[in-house]
């Protein structure tokens, strides 16, 4: 059977191939710390997951409109405007199957094929196969070495008259770097005066460490229009399973994307969709209450990669991810295997030390590795001695 160019060119999730490698090699009985997860740990908390149960009991299992409740994104327009000071009508907000599925509507909408998308690294893995399936070309920004963010010269030097879109992840997973708002603002003034399109994906915006406070690039004057803003409640309410995402933006566009989810996935999860509502409710104690455990364990991990000859890293102040360099421990070698790259580094420290994390090639820079901290305090000291011990033997 023949299988299409597009989908041979397309790699699989590194994120979750490394993942569901750690689950399997723990069902094999194989005591393995995972620090690859893109997911809190926490359970989804209990008045979110009794909305669910009351939908189920009251029927609320059938089709709904395809874009989403009107409840929902009433509660979404609601939350953009009270937290993003963002207004956004019903008509310019759709709910889709995870935020993943909001940003690929949003580039399926956007991007024709040939049309530049600037990406700043590292990236997350799924922009750029989702620009490749969209038969768009990706454009590499490097990051400053100061902030880890594409600086305003860099994304000035890239543009072509081919640039139509600029993707922006703020926190940024893998770095947990949050962009400033004057970056923010020269990045705002050259999309207007170049025309650019701004796909800003702020998933991980209630999640921030310092003081750290994530402006929404939307809010800046005369930037509304221009940008789609893409967010959910995964990350926030630990709700990954329950697959609800949102895009917000000018009316023609996401008309456009509902289209496509029309003849896609049609609608989310009905049932999801009452929970994802009240989530939007919940009191934020219980947001501020997970962030300070994700805070403590944030601090735990930097303490302990700290320690590690040569390693650096950028100070995380979003998300839950670390993203630290082991550059200098490529081409050595751990008990007569070589490591040659971040790829191979990742799976002799999941065969021999037993810890899991992901390889920074996958997020476009080499010579890294992700750590995710939404893990227990424990497994962060546990995987970090075995991480310690490792490198003690490299040579």
């Amino acid at each position: 059977m023949q299988i299409t160019e597009r989908a041979k060119n397309i790699e699989p999730s590194a994120t979750l191939s490394i993942s569901a490698r750690a689950k399997a090699l723990q069902k094999q009985g194989r005591d393995i710390i995972s620090f690859s997860a893109g997911e809190p740990d926490f359970d989804t908390p209990s008045v979110i997951k009794e909305e669910a149960k009351k939908a189920i009991d009251e029927g609320f299992t059938k089709y709904t409109p395809t874009s989403g409740i009107p409840e929902l994104k009433e509660a979404i327009s609601k939350k953009l405007e009270g937290e993003n000071g963002l207004f956004y009508s019903p008509r310019e907000i759709i709910v889709s199957c995870g935020a993943k599925h909001s940003l690929f509507n949003a580039i399926l909408t956007l991007c024709n094929p040939g049309d530049e998308v600037l990406l700043p690294k590292p990236y997350w893995v799924t922009y750029l196969e989702q620009i490749k399936l969209a038969g768009g070309k990706p454009v590499f920004l490097e990051p400053s070495p100061a902030t880890f963010t594409a600086g305003i010269e860099e994304i000035r030097k890239a543009l072509t008259p081919c640039a139509r879109i600029l993707i922006l992840n703020n926190p940024s997973n893998p770095t947990g770097v949050v962009w400033e708002e004057e970056e923010l603002e020269k990045i705002a003034e050259l999309a207007k005066e170049q025309d650019l399109v701004v796909v800003s994906d702020e998933i991980y915006e209630r999640l921030t460490y310092d003081g750290a406070k994530v402006r929404s690039i939307a809010s800046f004057p005369e930037m509304k229009e221009r940008t789609i803003v893409i967010n959910g409640v995964s990350k926030t309410f630990s709700m990954t399973g329950w697959r609800i995402g949102y895009a917000a933006g000018p009316q023609e566009v996401i008309e456009a994307m509902g289209r496509i989810q029309d003849h896609s996935t049609s609608n989310p999860t009905s049932i999801s969709q009452r929970a994802a509502w009240r989530a939007l409710q919940t009191d934020p104690c219980l947001v501020e209450e997970m962030v300070e455990k994700f805070n403590k364990r944030r601090k735990l991990i930097m303490q302990h990669l700290s320690e590690i000859p040569s390693v650096t890293f950028p100070i995380p102040r979003g998300a839950f991810y670390i993203f630290a360099n082991f550059s200098s421990y490529l081409g050595k070698s751990f008990q007569g295997k070589s490591i040659n790259s971040s790829l191979e580094l990742a799976e002799i420290l999941l065969e021999e030390a037993q810890i899991a994390c992901v390889p920074g090639i996958a997020f476009g820079m080499e010579g890294y590795l992700r750590f995710s901290y939404a893990t227990s305090e424990e497994n962060i000291e546990n995987g970090m001695k075995r991480l310690k011990d490792f490198i003690n033997q490299i040579n």
